[in-house]
């Protein structure tokens, strides 16, 4: 057997911030002193190992001279920790606002999984697999982002099953606070997928199957907010870069949630934006 050293690329700032969400978490819990198997600290680093790099827990139990259950375990509880600091949605457009921010990005992504095998019957009475999504051809759970105007992430919401489109998603998760936000002047701009979402939600004007092509003003009018949207769609692409972890989960799908709101606010974190 071959032992070497490894590094983690986070900033130790990042694992002091994690470890002090935890052992707020343990003085909470009322867990007496020296009864875990790690310190708050190396629990950080065996978390965010598995975010950054998307490492098992049974590898990160090995590491860390720790049974596998304990790993599932220990990682759990610092996903809960950090998914509890993720800001609602009202109050990041509240700080949208304040901060004078002239539009917001509304996206959606499916976050790939393996542990399916759960059944839904769709809308035509088919027997079809929950959380399948058609759209991304593969099985995941859909989560709903909001963005600023440069691609910077301000929310990102629970997770619905990858049979559900992003405009129901979107109903269920974003889009009464985005009605909101929308009356006080900041509108919100999405894709052809959100067509329909209502007031204040802008969408591409779409091209008929059939008949003429759109005309030259409506062109134009999509460009210019196609080039203007995609910088905020970058939002996701910064989180599932950094946090490696999102971009295939093994563990439950119904977990994907909690995941991806912890990554957000270790990003938020990284690039000071907590208070």
């Amino acid at each position: 057997m071959v032992t070497y050293s490894a590094i983690l690329d986070v900033p130790r700032e990042t694992v002091l911030f994690l470890a002090r969400l935890l052992a707020a978490e343990r003085k909470l819990r009322g867990t007496r002193n020296r009864t875990r198997a790690l310190t708050c600290f190396h629990q950080a680093v065996m978390a965010l190992c598995h975010f950054r790099d998307g490492t098992d827990p049974a590898t990160l139990a090995r590491d860390h001279h720790i049974g596998r259950s304990t790993a599932y375990r220990y990682i759990d509880e610092a996903t809960q920790v950090l998914a509890d600091q993720a800001p609602d949605l009202d109050h990041a457009l509240n700080n949208a606002h304040e901060a004078g921010v002239s539009h917001l990005v509304l996206d959606g992504t499916v976050i790939g999984t393996d542990r399916c095998l759960e059944k839904t019957t769709s809308v035509k009475g088919k027997s079809i697999d929950l959380w399948y999504s058609g759209k991304a051809r593969r099985h995941g759970g859909n989560v709903q982002g909001v963005m600023e105007p440069d691609g910077f992430p301000v929310f990102v919401s629970d997770v619905e099953p990858g049979s559900v489109n992003d405009l129901p998603a979107a109903r269920a998760h974003v889009l009464g606070a985005l009605y909101a936000a929308a009356a006080r002047g900041l509108p919100t701009l999405a894709d052809l997928g959100y067509q329909g979402a209502g007031i204040g939600i802008v969408t591409p004007v779409k091209q008929p199957g059939e008949g003429p092509p759109l005309a030259l003003d409506n062109r134009a009018l999509n460009k210019l907010q196609r080039g203007v949207r995609c910088l905020g769609e970058r939002g996701f692409a910064l989180i599932t870069q950094r946090w490696r972890l999102l971009q295939h989960i093994t563990a439950s799908p119904g977990k994907i949630g909690d995941i991806a709101r912890a990554a957000l606010v270790l990003t938020h974190f990284e690039h000071g934006r907590l208070a």
